[in-house]
């Protein structure tokens, strides 16, 4: 289970109730399953990375091939034999970029790199706690809390580091908020939603901006308490998530204009996962409270062209009703197929479930444990 997927008191109780050690376990071999197939575009197919419960050493990654219509498992596993330890511990992001996979395992504290074609590994790169990659303008960009996982009071301020995609060596690093989430590119700067989610009864609330020429943070956005996802629609502007605090504040989306750097937009609709294709936003909203006990789930979907919140839900009850614990969102930008994960138990396989744009669902396969994260292959040279 990722670090602060709610917060570190859900995940000790999580932790306490599932998970056991598995460091021994032997490694899983690679798994094929015949699914339908849909005609490649400029995507080619896509990975997923399953982030298996921390301590389990048992994160994972699937590929589904568009063309032929395979899905395979544990791929990473089959491409690299001598990685006697796997994929390593809690797969927290996954991007490709170019020719090149970047998956971020958090507890083991490094950035795998693979060759996009062969999942071959080209190199491990060290990075304490890391979270969440994006991209832009030839570099790739990893936020890290760089600290121990654990609460405390005393957290140290994490950072960004900036990675040259030809040496995949960190060039620049730059400070920003305490536990550092979601991160994205828009023209010359950088967006970075702070959570300070180590430290519940002092939580961060802003969004750190980096200028990409200086490699300096220039401001911190004021927006909400512990934010967590944020993601960049057609317009250049900025969705981003705050889980809240689990009690009394409840989760929220808000819109900021990159142009003024100021909030301009709150949804008042809680906010796990969110994914933007076209002109939509896709977003799955899994709100736990720790008053009543229960977990609220919605699935709402947004025109950020209009910035409105749509009556209908992104995924039919059909559907919805056979998910126990959406976790993973992703949208093909051209086809719009709508993927969605389903992490179930969080100790067991999960499911992946494949919609097209109008909601009907064409397949459901079986992953690997807690399946969360989605990048697009592209075709390339």
């Amino acid at each position: 289970m990722k670090t602060t997927k709610k917060n570190l008191i859900l995940l000790i109780v999580v932790i306490s109730s599932f998970t056991s050690c598995q460091g021994d376990d032997p490694i899983i071999k690679e798994e094929i399953v015949e699914l339908p197939s849909q005609t490649p575009t400029a995507v080619e197919g896509f990975y997923l990375l399953n982030e298996g419960n921390m301590s389990s050493n048992k994160a994972s990654l699937d590929y589904y091939d568009y063309k032929t219509g395979v899905y395979k498992r544990n791929i990473y596993s089959q491409a690299n034999p001598e990685a006697t330890l796997g994929l390593g511990d809690v797969g927290n992001d996954i991007a490709v970029y170019g020719s090149k996979i970047y998956a971020v395992i958090n507890n083991s504290n490094k950035v795998e790199v693979m060759d996009a074609k062969t999942t071959k590994r080209l190199k491990v790169i060290d990075i304490k706690n890391g979270r969440y990659v994006t991209f832009g303008n030839g570099k790739v960009y990893v936020s890290s809390y760089d600290g121990e996982i654990g609460l405390d009071n005393n957290t140290p301020n994490g950072f960004v580091a900036e990675i040259d995609t030809t040496s995949l060596n960190i060039g620049r690093t730059v400070k920003v908020g305490r536990q550092p989430e979601g991160l994205a590119v828009v023209g010359q700067k950088l967006y970075v939603a702070n959570s300070g989610g180590y430290n519940p009864t002092n939580y961060e609330r802003t969004v750190s901006v980096i200028d990409l020429k200086t490699f300096t943070k220039t401001k911190d956005i004021d927006v909400a308490i512990n934010l967590n996802r944020l993601k960049v629609d057609s317009d250049g502007d900025i969705y981003v998530s705050s889980r809240g605090d689990y009690y009394s504040i409840a989760s929220k989306l808000f819109v900021i204009d990159t142009k003024t750097d100021l909030v301009k937009k709150t949804f008042d609709i809680a906010c796990a996962n969110l994914w933007i294709a076209g002109d939509q936003a896709y977003v799955i909203g899994s709100e736990f409270n720790y008053t009543t006990f229960e977990n609220v789930i919605t699935y709402s979907l947004i025109n950020t062209k209009t910035e409105t919140l749509l009556p209908q839900s992104f995924l039919p009850k059909s559907v919805s009703d056979l998910i126990t614990t959406p976790y993973g969102i992703a949208v093909d930008p051209i086809s719009f197929n709508i993927y969605i994960t389903d992490a179930g138990d969080y100790v067991s396989p999960g499911k992946l479930y494949c919609l097209d744009k109008d909601g009907n669902t064409k397949f459901t396969v079986t992953t690997g444990d807690i399946p969360a994260h989605i990048a697009f292959k592209q075709k390339f040279k």
